[in-house]
């Protein structure tokens, strides 16, 4: 419930700057685990055994800014995808509640909370696969890279298209995701509430929640999504034909707990990430909806 009276393109207005303040703060914190991560995804022999190996080794051999390699396309991804899924979310949430109930008002179910968290975070991260393209490529370099080397190497090997290699895997890891994240915060919160308030309390409880269940079922799509990225521009590369492919040949080829690799630094960061983005997102909206 607002405070004040605000039209929906205030509000829409008031979630994309909130989720964008949220998302540079969480994305700058937790980008040495998501680095981690990735690095952790593409290997197919043992080189980083465990989060802290992976960490101490880039320290290592490539300097403690390794840890924060791709900072600007992450910065650049989640502003626009973050933002963009919570303009979308809420509306597209009252759209399926309106759909599947015939009681004017009636409250949105979690599996309706699900649907539009997963249809939200699709729809937006087709629009900026390109910026994923960019963070993985340079994230998995032991080179220094920038924007403009990996936008001109893309395209002279792929072309346009080059730039959404990998969508399938993506859209089903960002349904995933956000289903999970967006999905089950709104319904942990809104348990939450009538027990601890609308505050800090729910909003942090809520985000733990969220986080778990994201990190548990995205996981697998997440290291495929990972691999295709990591691969386009890259002709000597073995190419996955598409999401399924490249399950199967992964369980295949490296056994069924390689669809799991990177998950602890997928937990840490999502733990943090969601502890740290969903509070600031309200508190940020709370406090720019009282100005108005």
């Amino acid at each position: 419930m607002t405070t004040k009276s605000t039209t929906a393109t205030q509000e829409s207005v008031l979630r994309f700057a909130s989720s964008s303040i949220g998302a540079l703060i969480a994305e700058t914190v937790t980008l040495p685990t998501d680095v981690a991560k990735t690095r952790m995804q593409v290997q197919t022999t043992l080189r980083y055994t465990s989060l802290r190996h992976c960490l101490a080794t880039m320290k290592k051999e490539e300097g403690i800014a390794a840890l924060w390699k791709g900072l600007e396309p992450a910065l650049l991804r989640q502003v626009c995808y973050s933002g963009l899924s919570l303009v979308l979310f809420e509306p597209v949430r009252n759209g399926y509640s309106t759909l599947f109930n015939s009681k004017e008002g009636a409250e949105p179910s979690f599996l309706e909370r699900l649907l539009a968290g997963g249809t939200a975070g699709a729809l937006s991260i087709t629009v900026f696969n390109p910026t994923e393209i960019l963070k993985t490529q340079i994230m998995t370099s032991t080179t220094p890279q920038t924007m403009s080397s990996v936008v001109k190497r893309v395209y002279a090997k792929e072309g346009i298209a080059g730039f959404w290699a990998g969508l399938s895997p993506n859209i089903s890891r960002t349904f995933l995701v956000n289903a999970a994240e967006l999905g089950t915060y709104d319904q942990a919160k809104s348990m939450l509430i009538p027990y601890v308030g609308e505050g800090f309390a729910a909003f942090l409880g809520a985000s733990t929640v969220a986080a778990f269940a994201s990190a548990t079922v995205s996981t697998p799509a997440d290291v495929v999504k990972t691999r295709m990225m990591n691969m386009t521009g890259d002709k000597t590369a073995v190419q996955y034909k598409g999401m399924l492919d490249g399950l199967i040949r992964t369980a295949r080829e490296e056994g069924g707990m390689a669809l799991y690799k990177g998950f602890t630094p997928i937990l840490v960061r999502k733990v943090v990430w969601c502890s740290v983005f969903f509070p600031v997102y309200e508190m940020s909206r709370k406090a720019m909806r009282d100005v108005l």
